[in-house]
């Protein structure tokens, strides 16, 4: 028999981590997110790997939100704005891909944008009445007009590329990394996300960790290196970086209450600060 009161080691740990002050969560994320890179970096070679498992773990976490519509039959607590701009940054990301790789990378970004414009047509059409738009309320524009004009000014500089290309492909990249700003405004609007939407936008969070683990360890692996040192690379590099930081600590928040959620037996994921 358990005895009463009995606390496991990560409930133990959760518990003393929401009782510090935010100065010492950001550093002990800080901590354990550099832990989590160099036992990346150390133990998995091919670090093309991290990019295939995020574009996989995104990819599952649309089918989560497909069983859930297909099951439950509502949408509620999902942002359709957030998968409009998901749709736009594949379809970008899929033409780039195809005229620069045409690999593995294609292949998922495809079936992703498939499956997310699937998630579209139900919100829109089958399920729109259970969809929360009054609290959807975040204007796509103020997410892809600064994208856009990042992206004319700071761009790779890979020759073979015409310039077009070369601003599209940052285009997709900034765009990805705030793609997810008008889930958590509705997140943080509702404060009570059931399991399903949840489990969706934690795996965002995994996948953006990963996609971030991919170019930190890319841009350590080239340091000194000719593109590197590129004049145009010196802008386009750090912006790189600074995208995929933006994403994973916009939904680091969210993540901590998710996993102490979980850990604690609870269904409903509650939000008692605004992510």
């Amino acid at each position: 028999m358990g005895q009463k009161g009995y606390q496991s080691p990560v409930k133990k740990l959760l518990s003393w981590v929401q009782k510090q002050s935010k100065k010492v969560k950001i550093i002990l994320f800080i901590v354990t997110l550099i832990t989590l890179l160099v036992t990346l970096k150390l133990t998995v070679h091919n670090h093309d790997y991290f990019f295939v498992m995020a574009e996989a773990i995104h990819l599952i976490g649309l089918l989560i939100l497909i069983y859930k519509l297909t099951t439950l039959k509502t949408c509620s607590g999902l942002s359709l704005k957030t998968q409009v701009l998901t749709v736009i940054f594949l379809a970008v990301r899929v033409y780039c891909s195809f005229i620069m790789e045409g690999d593995i990378h294609t292949v998922l970004d495809l079936i992703t944008l498939v499956a997310t414009l699937w998630i579209i047509y139900m919100m829109k059409f089958k399920l729109k009445t259970s969809y929360m738009a009054d609290l959807d309320n975040m204007s796509i524009h103020y997410v892809i007009v600064p994208a856009a004009v990042l992206a004319f000014f700071v761009h790779p500089s890979v020759k073979i590329y015409v310039l077009i290309n070369r601003m599209l492909w940052a285009f997709c990249v900034y765009l990805e990394s705030i793609s997810v700003l008008p889930q958590l405004r509705l997140m943080q609007n509702v404060q009570i996300l059931e399991p399903f939407s949840a489990h969706y936008v934690f795996a965002l969070g995994i996948a953006r960790f990963l996609g971030c683990a991919h170019w930190i360890i890319q841009v350590y692996d080239n340091v000194g290196s000719p593109i590197f040192l590129d004049d145009h690379s010196v802008l386009w590099i750090p912006m790189v970086f600074l995208a995929e930081m933006v994403q994973t600590f916009i939904l680091a928040d969210f993540c901590y209450y998710y996993i102490k959620c979980v850990m604690s037996g609870q269904l409903i994921i509650r939000l008692p600060v605004p992510v």
